[in-house]
């Protein structure tokens, strides 16, 4: 059977593409296709196990690493992409567009796994992409993409959700039903880690939806030692505005991240996640996590056993937490347990037998 890939585009090297990275292993895909391909050659042998796939580029490869300014075309020119007539299964990971890659053969079937709510920024509700105003300006554009969003959803055969709450998402958005499938994570990379020092450690993409600003907030007030681990947008103005109490790691490797949260009292995450892979990996290496009681964290983190919530995305909120974390006496064995249920073999062998079903059953 000839396989492909469709992503919605290639930058850097993240969670989404690590998911990727063990879709190709089971698969081993001829093909990929994306919207744009910008990332480094280090980061695509990341990715790719087969490093003879042939990636397949949109016109939006023109614009390079500003093509995110023709957010509003997406649709369009993945709708655009011509996967090959040979192709028999297609399986899209989408966050964004991908999911609406058209098929080109009847014959084919379409498979996407949702890895996040796709296109947050139509979808958000909270001003965090646009600000209030720009939103409204945008609202008729917003609207109709919405829309096309909407059926672009119907374009694949079968849909995978990565979490539940993603799965809900999926439900209220598209009215769509889905299987969920959690995301691969790397827990024998993580190891379990039972001496830990006196910091706490946050790693992440640093833009504004991961809501970074509110830890910092947090920590400028309690003067704990945070060990922030990520680069993106708001890195300088996040360094600009943390006291001397706070660190700033730039991230270049899986090694580095676990250097420092392996041995970190807590993990600390403020924003909504789909899944969230960091905060699992961190709890592979028995280090508890502090965050939201929203998203994709609420079927990871176990109140009190595996870490601790808070209720709002306020940094007073954050400094109540972490006062009743430093209360609690952790078993840091019985976290890295809990999170082996989120291992890449447990992924890849429900994926498989999942794509194994719906091919085998397939009337076409």
């Amino acid at each position: 059977m000839k396989k492909a890939i469709a992503v919605d585009w290639l930058d850097k090297y993240g969670g989404a593409e690590r998911v990727v990275s063990s879709m190709t292993k089971i698969f081993q895909f001829e093909t990929c296709y994306t919207l744009v391909n910008i990332m480094s050659t280090k980061d695509q042998n990341l990715v790719f196990s087969n490093n003879k796939i042939k990636i397949k580029n949109s016109l939006l490869q023109l614009f390079k690493s500003k093509f995110r300014y023709l957010f509003f075309l997406f649709p369009y020119f993945i709708k655009k992409i011509k996967v090959d007539k040979s192709v028999e299964l297609i399986i899209s990971s989408s966050f964004s567009v991908a999911k609406g890659i058209k098929k080109t053969n009847t014959n084919q079937i379409h498979i996407s796994y949702i890895q996040a709510r796709n296109q947050r920024y139509l979808w958000d509700k909270d001003g965090i992409y646009f600000g209030r105003k720009a939103r409204f300006l945008l609202s008729p554009i917003l609207e109709l993409l919405k829309k096309i969003d909407i059926k672009q959803a119907s374009s694949p055969d079968y849909l995978i959700a990565n979490s539940r709450f993603v799965q809900n998402w999926i439900k209220e958005t598209y009215k769509l039903n889905s299987e969920i499938i959690y995301p691969p994570v790397d827990v024998e990379r993580f190891k379990l880690q039972k001496k830990k020092e006196n910091y706490f450690v946050s790693a992440c993409r640093l833009e504004p939806y991961k809501r970074v600003d509110l830890i910092v907030e947090a920590f400028n007030k309690s003067k704990e030692n945070l060990v922030i681990i990520g680069s993106g947008s708001q890195e300088n103005y996040l360094k600009k505005i943390a006291s001397n109490n706070i660190k700033f790691i730039e991230y270049s490797n899986s090694s580095v991240v676990y250097k420092y949260v392996s041995k970190a009292k807590a993990f600390i995450h403020a924003g909504i996640e789909d899944f969230g892979i960091a905060p699992v990996e961190a709890q592979a290496c028995g280090t508890p996590v502090i965050a939201i009681k929203k998203g994709g964290l609420k079927e990871t983190v176990i109140e009190n056993k595996t870490g601790v919530f808070f209720g709002d995305q306020d940094s007073n909120a954050i400094l109540e937490a972490i006062n009743r974390f430093n209360k609690i006496d952790f078993d840091y064995e019985f976290i890295r347990n809990e999170s082996l249920k989120y291992s890449k073999s447990n992924f890849e062998s429900k994926l498989k037998d999942f794509v194994k079903s719906k091919t085998a059953n397939d009337k076409r």
